[in-house]
């Protein structure tokens, strides 16, 4: 007999209770739908963000069919590769000469006939903006012509079209305080433009850069350095062109082929897409080819999994409620004869007609949101999407998820009303079971193993046990969680009526509650997970960083020999424009004998400066030299990190110099230097300067409180007017320095190793020179204030420079992190929410009684507030606990490989940290109940009519 009829019943009871029940069945289609957008939105983003070959091609050369180029080597025969990217001389083929080399190329000659090209070069240059000046990119390229759309877009404005014109991107032109209609000027040969609109480059949002048309800006900028030897000459790039081919021809690889033969790389759309075989290609014979491997990571399995696990958790107790509110219906089918299959038939039908529901409402609204939020998505990602790519597989096995996730959040209610018997069932008489003892012990036993796995996995670097560890241990909590929620209803003894109620009817109704709080946990796991891993990540690349000044500070330094005399006009400039706070601390270079930065052309033409570093334990690095690999070999990462930020390691893998030091990295300052500048706040050092006691920042290079101080005094002929102050040969003398030896942590200080006081210098027979200022900052400039600083140094004679930091490196992180928690946080509002309303749907019968017996109107509104602030707040902490086991495990996988590459390398650091993100787990274990509860206590009911029994 067939089943199709009992079937088709079953879909048309649900299909008609799914009706009749309007609100437990909307919030079972959010609960699919939800994550069903989720996916299916991330999915869209994915791909489309995610650029093709073709679109890729598209960005480089917009509609044309190549780009041509000739190379450094002259015009001599080449090989390469279909991409345009990788070639060489033939195999074999001798070296080009210096004349081959010198020899132009004519790549005209190399495009296909009847071909049309634009020419395309860029130069760096400082222009003029209304708050300052600002350096950027020029290119010469006729962005009006319809072989660059695709590339480069108008969005105000119009094109250049003259050779006094020029458009600038959208971002320059915001950042510059730049209108259509204003002037830009070069500086330097002093050309002026006038904007004519902005464009914006769709596989480069953020790009800052200028565009004019070809011959406007280079030709004449190189006339006027011909005329005047003072301004600089222009450093453009080679010259490119971009091809159109003949028309339905384009460039083929045989045209390829023959422009090899005069020295000219192509990249061509045509073969970059459909390449020729390896049998045409010359050079494939010296490539290793390409590897194009996709691999399905156990992160995305598992994430996957989890997501599937957590709508099943959350829509599982709406379709076991809704089985209960139907017993007698589904008891009136087992009178009249239906088996138990098909009283569980007519539930699995409801998660069948629901999940189907959502999935179709998910993906509906995930495309609609993609398309709504699609210009706030390409803002922050930097780049258009080519179009709105859909994969219809992928869009089908989406919403076939939300079907089957349906199913199964179906499947344990329907074996449950199966086993009912008939007259509990059409009586309302519930029954009593107990809870499980076996289920709580094997979710410890799974929890042990599963952290044993991860562990096991991160210590052995392999991300499979990793990733199957973390969910073993996760189902085990979920194991635990009907006993914990059973302990919660013991806390509520002497709480007051309404939380006790909520604790009380958590734990009396544990099938429930206890999916909602697994559902919480499960996404509140996978964010603390994320967003742990994320943080300490950042932590290990701030340790990493090597920042160039101390954090807050900028220095003004100037930029050639007898520069100091227009230094007070550069520091009034800066202070004026600049968001300094306090005085500048004002800093001199040192040097023996002729001045290096001046007599630099000839060997040995100008005199040496040495700080000579002591040897032995405590001056010289460890891990550095003979012995280094052996000694890595036995230490922990963090004994490492001890001995890389040693005194006596830390100039050994990376020293910055700057402030005109050379390599001694000693500076002329005073007290103002110290605070200002290197942070020290040290009484005694101020003293120890004032007295004429140099500070000594690096302790490796002191022995016995003192330093070797090496000085060759070698002056050069062309230093007349030294030379006659220090006739003779060249001396050198090695004087030993009483030093102030600052704490081991200022060794790190950017720049700087020693600050001398200007009368010991004079002393020593060293020369001294003012060469600038450090500043601590208020806050970060803006670029206006960076570009009117800028401005204001130039007219002041631009013979000075303002340095700032490059520490600007965590604002990504800190977005990750942040919408981390919001995911977290919706989720959390939502499974919460879900599970109030359940609970109101399945406690009417209470809530009457309640009102019956004189309970206060307010006391339904704050029983579903503490209700939903339960589930909240006991997912949300389970959750973090859980979300600690993968990110751990997975940094033990990180710190392996650390420890590897330190071992090989002594001077690589080994530093991978676990920090807790606590802004992430204080929004979600403090903000998110709280404000859960609020909204279900202001969005429910105070006041429930009294119900009269019929008959």
């Amino acid at each position: 007999m067939s089943r199709l009829p009992g079937w088709r019943a079953a879909f048309r009871i649900a299909r008609r209770d799914a009706v009749r029940a309007k609100g437990r069945s909307a919030l079972v289609v959010a609960m699919i739908a939800l994550p069903v957008l989720g996916v299916t939105a991330a999915d869209l983003t994915y791909r489309s963000a995610l650029p093709t070959k073709a679109e890729e091609l598209t960005a480089e050369l917009g509609s044309a069919d190549a780009r041509f180029a000739a190379t450094s080597i002259g015009p001599v025969k080449l090989q390469q590769m279909p991409d345009g990217i990788n070639w060489s001389t033939p195999e074999g083929a001798p070296d080009p000469t210096p004349e081959e080399q010198a020899k132009p190329v004519d790549v005209p000659a190399a495009f296909p006939e009847g071909s049309r090209y634009l020419t395309e070069r860029s130069l760096p240059a400082s222009v003029t903006t209304r708050h300052g000046i600002a350096d950027t990119e020029i290119t010469e390229l006729r962005i009006s012509d319809p072989m660059l759309r695709g590339r480069i877009e108008l969005t105000d404005g119009a094109y250049p079209r003259k050779p006094d014109e020029i458009a600038a991107t959208s971002d320059f032109a915001k950042a510059a305080g730049l209108s259509i209609g204003d002037s830009v000027t070069v500086r330097g040969p002093e050309l002026t433009y006038t904007l004519t609109g902005t464009v914006e480059l769709p596989a480069d949002l953020r790009a800052d850069a200028l565009y004019a048309l070809p011959g406007s800006v280079i030709a004449p900028w190189q006339k006027s350095a011909d005329r005047d030897k003072t301004i600089l000459p222009p450093q453009s790039s080679d010259p490119k062109w971009l091809v159109k081919g003949p028309a339905g021809a384009g460039v083929t690889w045989q045209d390829i082929l023959a422009a090899n033969e005069r020295g000219v790389v192509v990249k061509s759309r045509q073969v970059a897409l459909n390449p020729p075989p390896d049998s045409e290609v010359p050079m494939s014979s010296m490539s290793s080819g390409y590897s194009t491997e996709a691999e399905t990571t156990a992160a995305v399995l598992t994430v996957a999994a989890m997501a599937i696990l957590e709508i099943v958790l959350l829509a599982g107790p709406a379709f076991a409620v809704g089985a209960r509110r139907s017993r007698r219906q589904l008891g009136l089918v087992g009178s009249c004869g239906g088996s138990r299959g098909q009283v569980r038939a007519v539930v699995l039908a409801g998660g069948a007609v629901l999940g189907s529901v959502g999935a179709v409402a998910g993906v509906g609204a995930g495309f609609g949101l993609t398309a709504l939020f699609r210009p706030m998505i390409e803002d922050f990602t930097g780049n258009r999407f080519g179009e709105l790519t859909v994969r219809p597989w992928e869009i089908l096995g989406i919403a076939a998820l939300g079907l089957v996730t349906g199913v199964l959040a179906a499947l344990a209610p329907a074996i449950v009303a199966g086993r009912q018997s008939v007259l509990e069932s059409l009586t309302g008489r519930r029954g009593t079971r107990r809870s499980s003892r076996v289920l709580p012990v094997i979710g410890v036993i799974a929890i042990a193993v599963g952290v044993t796995v991860a562990v096991y996995g991160g210590i052995s670097g392999d991300t499979t046990f990793v990733a199957g560890g973390s969910v073993l241990a996760e189902l085990g909590v979920l194991g635990c969680i009907p006993v914990i929620v059973g302990f919660l209803g013991r806390l509520g003894r002497r709480l007051p009526l309404t939380p006790r109620i909520a604790l009380r009817d958590a734990a009396r109704n544990r099938g429930r509650t206890a999916p909602a709080v697994a559902a919480v946990m499960a996404a509140v796991a996978g964010s603390v997970a994320i967003a742990t891993y994320t943080s300490s990540s950042a932590a290990q690349h701030a340790y990493d960083f090597e920042p160039n000044l101390t954090p807050g500070t900028v220095a003004l330094a100037a930029s050639d020999r007898g520069a100091d005399a227009e230094l007070p006009r550069s520091r009034a400039a800066v202070e004026q424009n600049y968001p300094v706070s306090g005085r500048p601390a004002d800093f001199g270079r040192v040097w023996a004998g002729s001045d290096c930065s001046v007599y630099y052309e000839e060997e040995n033409g100008c005199g040496t400066l040495e700080l000579i570093r002591p040897t032995g334990k405590g001056h010289s690095c460890p891990l550095k030299g003979k012995g280094a690999k052996e000694l890595a070999l036995r230490l922990s990462a963090d004994e490492h990190k001890r001995m890389m930020r040693s005194p006596a390691c830390m100039d050994e893998n990376y020293t910055m110099v700057a402030f005109g030091t050379g390599d001694h990295k000693i500076i002329i300052g005073g007290a103002d230097v110290l605070d200002t500048y290197v942070k020290l706040d040290d009484p005694a050092a101020a003293k120890a300067l004032a007295d004429g006691t140099p500070v000594l920042l690096n302790s490796a290079y002191a022995k016995n409180g003192e330093v070797t101080l090496k000085a060759t005094h070698l002056y050069n002929d062309r230093d007349k007017e030294n030379r006659a102050l220090h006739p003779g040969k060249a001396r050198t003398t090695t004087d030993r320095l009483k030093v102030y030896v600052a704490p081991d942590r200022f060794a790190a200080t950017p720049g700087i190793r020693m600050v001398m006081p200007e009368e010991t210098a004079e002393r020593l027979g060293l020369h001294v020179e003012d060469y600038g200022s450090f500043y601590a900052l208020g806050r970060d400039a803006t670029d206006a204030e960076s570009q009117a600083a800028y401005a204001a140094i130039d007219q002041a004679g631009n013979r000075a420079y303002l340095m700032s930091s490059n520490e600007r490196f965590r604002t990504q992180d800190d977005t990750i992190l942040l919408i981390l928690a919001l995911f977290a946080g919706v989720v959390t509002l939502g499974a919460a929410a879900i599970t109030t309303g359940l609970s109101k749907a399945d406690a009417e019968a209470d809530l009457t009684t309640l009102s019956a017996v004189g309970a206060p109107p307010g006391v339904r509104r704050s029983l579903s507030g503490f209700q939903c602030l339960v589930v909240a707040l006991t997912g949300v902490l389970l959750g973090t606990v859980a979300g600690l086991v993968p990110a751990i495990a997975l940094r033990l996988t990180d710190l392996r490989a650390a420890l590897e590459g330190m071992r090989e390398d002594p001077m690589q650091s080994a530093y991978t940290p676990i920090v807790m993100p606590w802004e992430t787990v204080g929004l979600l274990a403090l903000v998110v109940p709280v404000l859960a509860g609020l909204l279900a206590a202001a969005l429910t009911s105070s006041r429930l009519p009294l119900a009269r029994r019929a008959g």
